[in-house]
């Protein structure tokens, strides 16, 4: 077991053009650890991306990366993973890939049980351009497109993968960062669609635009708005709506795509 991520790192295009206090940098920090502590061949990973500010991550890496168009990352990893099982296949998408136009996707993949680990930076509007509000974005919050407050409900990605199939499904955010990396150990050992959302700071735009402070005093709010799973399934709903809950909602080892697909192919039947 090693902690040195350095070879999974392209040094030489630091520094990240990420925004001081942006949380994307400890989620991929967090991510190459645990590849490291898995000791994952750099030749057999493989990073895709979408657009946005997540879609930034693949510059950063040392091995196979991918970058296709907005919301199709899950469509691409598919056909990535069937074609190439051999690969250990990571997707890094925010909002818009995987909450907006993607989340069609996000449901077939998890529906397919895919091979693919899904990582999502949820910094909870689009910062990339703008700050404009987006699925992810919690209700009555302000940004450059909702000057009044955010009308419609925001969606819980993670319930939504669980009930589309997902072998794995947590969340924690980008200030527990021991959680993080354990989750993507777990999330990237686990055979199957395993997704993992985390909850980051966006000093830029959510946190200016709700007055949230700068990114050490928008890190305190996230610890301080997030509460443990089970804490927060006691609550009342009207507590839960001031809250963002963290830990693991399901972790099982149903037959992934690929096997199932090649156990068609061979006439055997993986219902017996």
């Amino acid at each position: 077991m090693t902690t040195d991520y350095s070879s999974y790192l392209a040094k030489k295009r630091l520094p990240h053009l990420w925004c001081p206090g942006c949380g994307h940098g400890i989620i991929l920090k967090n991510l190459l650890l645990s590849m490291a502590e898995l000791e994952i061949p750099r030749e057999k990973a493989l990073l895709a991306c979408g657009i946005g500010c997540s879609g930034r991550a693949g510059d950063y890496v040392n091995f196979h990366r991918f970058q296709g168009t907005h919301g199709r990352t899950l469509a691409f990893a598919t056909g990535i993973k069937m074609a190439r099982p051999e690969l250990k296949t990571i997707c890094f998408m925010g909002d818009g890939d995987c909450g907006a136009i993607g989340i069609g996707h996000l449901i077939h993949a998890a529906r397919r049980n895919v091979d693919v680990t899904a990582i999502i930076p949820n910094n909870m509007n689009y910062g990339m351009t703008g700050g404009q509000f987006s699925p992810l974005t919690p209700v009555e919050s302000l940004s450059s497109t909702s000057r009044s407050g955010k009308a419609e409900p925001d969606i819980d990605l993670c319930h939504l993968a669980v009930v589309s199939g997902a072998n794995y499904v947590a969340r924690t955010t980008a200030y527990h960062v021991i959680e993080m990396k354990k989750m993507f150990t777990r999330a990237i050992s686990n055979k199957g669609f395993s997704l993992v959302e985390v909850i980051t700071p966006c000093p830029t735009y959510f946190g200016r635009y709700n007055s949230l402070g700068n990114a050490p005093e928008m890190m305190r709010w996230i610890r301080e708005k997030t509460v443990p799973l089970q804490k927060y399934e006691e609550m009342s709903v009207e507590e839960q709506e001031k809250f963002f809950w963290r830990g693991k909602l399901v972790e099982k080892n149903k037959p992934d795509l690929y096997t199932l697909y090649w156990q068609q192919e061979r006439g055997i039947d993986h219902r017996a």
